[in-house]
């Protein structure tokens, strides 16, 4: 799991990650759940080449459901929030 592309997994690009990327110089993206802080900020600095000044993670855990009969789970997923250095920009769309 060292490379970059198996870290980072999407960009999200929701109405409260565009207005923290637009205010505050924060992108939020989709990770690998077995990823820390450390290979999240060098896998961004490698594949966008900007400087990464701070990574923020959450945990989400995989909710039950029920679809015609059986119980099964959504998986788990994570996301982190990376802050930029002061003037750069990442083009998602």
């Amino acid at each position: 799991m060292n490379e970059p592309f198996d870290i980072i997994h999407t960009a999200s690009l929701t109405e409260k990650s565009s207005l923290l990327s637009e205010k505050l110089n924060k992108y939020v993206f989709r990770v690998s759940p077995r990823a820390n802080k450390i290979q999240i900020k060098h896998a961004i600095e490698q594949l966008f080449q900007k400087k990464v000044l701070d990574v923020n993670t959450c945990n989400y855990s995989g909710k039950w459901t029920r679809v015609r009969g059986p119980l099964g789970r959504k998986a788990k997923w994570k996301k982190a929030i990376v802050t930029l250095k002061e003037g750069e920009k990442i083009e998602l769309v």
